[in-house]
């Protein structure tokens, strides 16, 4: 009778067995169900193609909007190229959108030549401003003082990449002014480590400037004045994207067209990255720190 009932409790035993690892293997079939279905949604959404010229500035802004629109469920691939191959590969349909259009004054160029191939989203950032900089202890206001002391600078502007508005600005302000300074190409990076060394030094240097930028939060800069206007008024950044996004994209094209901050964010992100912080984890955390904006970029009809 005892052997009976052991048998007997063993069989319940292992029934209940049975049925628990039924239950959880349903459970995990269930939730990797679950997160397969979770995943064709998100890629049914796409993959959106971001270019951007390569500035902290604009590393700071697309990885901010790239940051927002993975979180949205879609797949983001940015490619960071110079302004002239970010303009064509828009225009040409290769890339989806750009946060890297200064207008009016600075890519005028690529407007001009590409505006019917593109759309304009409108700005994402305002009150910008592009010109020659230079420390506030440099003792001239005005880029019509250059040739005076030249030699303080070397006879030379140190600029950033070649392709870029600021750069054909600075060689349009070259021409206009007269100046018998050469205007160095190099990189946004280069540009800013050179400026750093001459303050460092107490040295004169004049480099191409725009803001926003954090070199602005670290250091005592002033604009040459322009009073020839060849760098132009008050600035704004558009998003720009291909045709036909829209209509592929509509969610997407909303939240992009939603898209808009001010200097000061811009600049929190710039810094953080500056100091060592990878572009994606600065961009997370100002998104943290900043959902109620955020909240009214993805809020979509």
């Amino acid at each position: 009778m005892k052997r009976m009932l052991k048998v007997v409790a063993l069989i319940g035993i292992m029934a209940m067995l049975s049925i628990a690892l039924f239950g959880c293997g349903g459970q995990d079939a269930q939730e990797n169900e679950g997160q397969e279905n979770g995943t064709e949604q998100q890629e049914a959404k796409g993959t959106i193609k971001l270019g951007y010229v390569e500035w902290e500035s604009e590393v700071a802004s697309t990885n901010v909007l790239a940051e927002v629109l993975k979180q949205e469920g879609y797949d983001v691939e940015m490619t960071g190229v110079d302004a002239g191959v970010l303009w064509t590969g828009v225009a040409e349909g290769d890339i989806d959108g750009m946060c890297s259009a200064w207008l009016p004054a600075t890519q005028k160029n690529y407007w001009d030549k590409f505006q019917g191939d593109v759309v304009n989203l409108g700005p994402s950032i305002k009150h910008c401003k592009i010109g020659l900089v230079v420390p506030k202890y440099v003792e001239i206001d005005s880029i019509a003082e250059l040739n005076d002391v030249k030699d303080k600078f070397d006879g030379k502007i140190t600029g950033i990449e070649s392709g870029a508005g600021v750069m054909q600005n600075t060689e349009e302000a070259i021409e206009e002014y007269g100046l018998d300074l050469s205007l160095q190409a190099s990189s946004s990076a280069a540009m800013a480590a050179s400026l750093k060394r001459a303050i460092d030094n107490d040295e004169w240097e004049v480099v191409t400037g725009w803001t926003p930028h954090w070199k602005f939060a670290k250091f005592d800069l002033k604009y040459l004045k322009d009073p020839k206007n060849v760098y132009g008024d008050e600035e704004h950044v558009s998003t720009i994207v291909r045709q036909g996004f829209k209509e592929d994209f509509p969610e997407a094209a909303q939240i992009m067209d939603n898209f808009f901050w001010e200097p000061k964010h811009m600049q929190q992100v710039m810094l953080e990255v500056h100091d060592g912080m990878k572009p994606t984890k600065a961009a997370q955390n100002w998104i943290e720190n900043h959902q109620d904006l955020v909240s009214e970029w993805t809020s979509v009809e």
